[in-house]
């Protein structure tokens, strides 16, 4: 790890440096001592962390954004940590209007939500703000005033075709960048870089590197453990033309006087490493701790690659509301892909909530999780299993006002009707698992109301049209709704005998030439005529429900079928 300090390039002409700091930042008057005292370090219990989402607000929230969001959330919660939220808006061409907010809002659905920060609303909670990158100018060109005054940074005038010319010359090299040789700028004397100024050349600020081509750095990555890469030799920009920073600049000096103490970010910045731990060496900073969490990727033929959100409707956040898949479920199954030992956990802990987890960065994945919908669909259906009635109804009916309209409509006709018909089979020690997502249920109860109700007569196992009518016109006869479930279930046992049918299952296993059926096709019989389904959920509860008149109606438009078809 590189050592903390800050430093100076001895036999430098410091007097030089100091002009030159003035002639640059004129209007700057504060140090960097004046931040270090306006956000001192957080009063926390030992061990606590603090982590960050930071989105830039281009308008997309990727299932990864609230994926690697949700993880840092996790790791600042598993400590009695703190979760801010900070805006990197210095790239003011690619804002988009109200995108922060519908992040924010997309990862509060999710249960991500920060301590401080910026807010839902646009407001800023929190002693260590502004949290807009674009309101704290000031405060990264006084690092950055404090960085020329000890010789770690200078003005480039290039124009953009010399830097073209310097991209070409590289082409066959293995290091590219602005350094070395290609650094014109960076010996410039204080009298050069005033006449350049006095002509109204613009400049960016670089940095000017203190590494060496022939060494290492080495870090800890959180997930990954020991990295080593070589040092940082580029002089990159840390303030654009505008005296706007670079990202790099930028989130060194906002992550120190935000006190943030773990970064989770995804793997395509481990590059930025070498460069973002000089930038804390040079700034006199104690450097974060990095945790790169691998990309998500999807099975594609025999290989696989990262979910794509030009290529995967997945890939959307917003995907996942409109087909109706509670939060809850997309929570647990990304903890099942976030924390290899999560699974266990939760056969052990089954009514647990899920934040009793111990989610530890340590149990990632390092080749990145696999986003596998049928996991997805799985975990969903388990979950909304165990749901009351009275919650499945909520949700759905608040997607529902949303994204399907006839069905907001059929539960507005009787709301209590409709919990009832959800609560079907709820509640039992094996809760039947037949909805993975609110999208799900306009099938799933579509028989329990005539407008959405589709006739349909087709029978399976021993069951003909011929037994279909003489089946039905005796339970037509005989079917009470006021009945208790043992008196309705005697009644259809009482049936079989009458039609050549046994009431024990058992019994025709053993000489199945001795009966047209047994008393599960007589029940299947009764269930097509009502559902139009072979497999439904408990028949008496769908009887009781369905009322003596459906019943009645239903049951005479299927005996009139069979008659007409056997």
């Amino acid at each position: 790890m590189y050592f903390i300090g800050k430093f100076k390039n001895i036999g430098e002409n410091m007097t030089d440096y100091n002009k030159l700091a003035e002639l640059l930042f004129p209007d700057i008057d504060k140090t960097p001592d004046y931040y270090e005292e306006l956000y001192p370090q957080r009063n926390l219990k030992e061990g606590a962390r603090v982590t960050r989402l930071a989105p830039s607000p281009t308008g997309f929230l990727h299932f990864g954004n609230l994926f690697t969001g949700t993880v840092a959330y996790k790791t600042a919660k598993a400590t009695d940590g703190i979760f801010f939220v900070r805006v990197e808006d210095t790239d003011q061409k690619r804002k988009i209007d109200g995108a922060v907010e519908v992040m924010l809002q997309g990862l509060a659905a999710y249960d991500v939500t920060p301590d401080e920060g910026v807010m839902i609303d646009g407001t800023q909670k929190g002693e260590y703000g502004p949290y807009y990158q674009s309101q704290r100018k000031e405060i990264y060109q006084t690092y950055a005033k404090s960085l020329v005054e000890q010789g770690f940074a200078y003005p480039c005038f290039c124009s953009a075709e010399e830097l073209e010319n310097i991209r070409t010359q590289q082409e066959n090299e293995d290091i590219k960048g602005y350094y070395g040789k290609y650094a014109k700028c960076r010996d410039l004397s204080f009298e050069e870089i005033k006449a350049n100024i006095e002509k109204g050349k613009t400049w960016t600020l670089r940095l000017k590197s203190p590494g060496d081509i022939n060494k290492k750095c080495y870090f800890d990555d959180m997930i990954r453990g020991k990295i080593e890469m070589p040092e940082n030799v580029i002089d990159v920009v840390l303030l654009k033309t505008d005296g706007i920073p670079t990202y790099h600049f930028a989130h060194a000096i906002d992550d120190h006087l935000m006190r943030t103490t773990h970064v989770t970010r995804g793997d395509e910045w481990i590059a930025s490493v070498p460069l973002h731990l000089q930038l804390f060496r040079v700034l006199g900073f104690k450097p974060v701790k990095y945790a790169h969490v691998a990309p998500i990727m999807k099975t594609e033929g025999e290989g696989k690659r990262k979910l794509s959100k030009r290529k995967d409707p997945e890939a959307a956040v917003t995907y996942y509301k409109q087909e109706g898949f509670p939060s809850s479920s997309v929570n647990e199954y990304m903890m099942t892909i976030m924390n290899s030992n999560f699974e266990d956990w939760r056969r052990v802990n089954k009514d647990a909530d899920i934040n009793a987890f111990p989610f530890n960065l340590k149990k990632m994945s390092v080749s990145g999780a696999l986003f596998d919908m049928v996991k997805l669909t799985d975990v969903s259906k388990n979950v909304i299993s165990v749901m009351t009635a009275d919650e499945v109804f909520a949700q759905s009916y608040e997607w529902a006002k949303e994204f399907n309209t006839q069905l907001a409509d059929l539960y507005e006709q009787d709301k209590t009707y409709a919990t009832a018909v959800l609560n079907i089979d709820r509640g039992n020690k094996k809760p039947r698992k037949d909805i993975a997502k609110w999208s799900d249920i306009p099938d799933y109860i579509s028989y329990m109301y005539d407008e959405t109700f589709e006739e349909n007569y087709e029978l399976t196992g021993n069951a003909t049209p011929e037994l279909a009518v003489r089946i039905l016109k005796l339970y037509k006869d005989i079917v009470d709704i006021n009945d208790d479930k043992d008196t309705w279930f005697s009644k259809i046992k009482s049936i079989c005998e009458p039609v050549g049918c046994t009431p024990n299952v058992k019994e025709f296993k053993q000489n199945p030439d001795a009966f047209k059926g047994h008393v599960g096709d007589v029940s299947t019989i009764i269930r097509v005529a009502l559902t139009g389904r072979t497999n439904t959920p408990d028949l008496y509860a769908i009887t009781a429900l369905l009322g003596a008149d459906r019943v009645q109606s239903r049951i005479e438009k299927a005996i009139k079928h069979y008659e007409e078809v056997k």
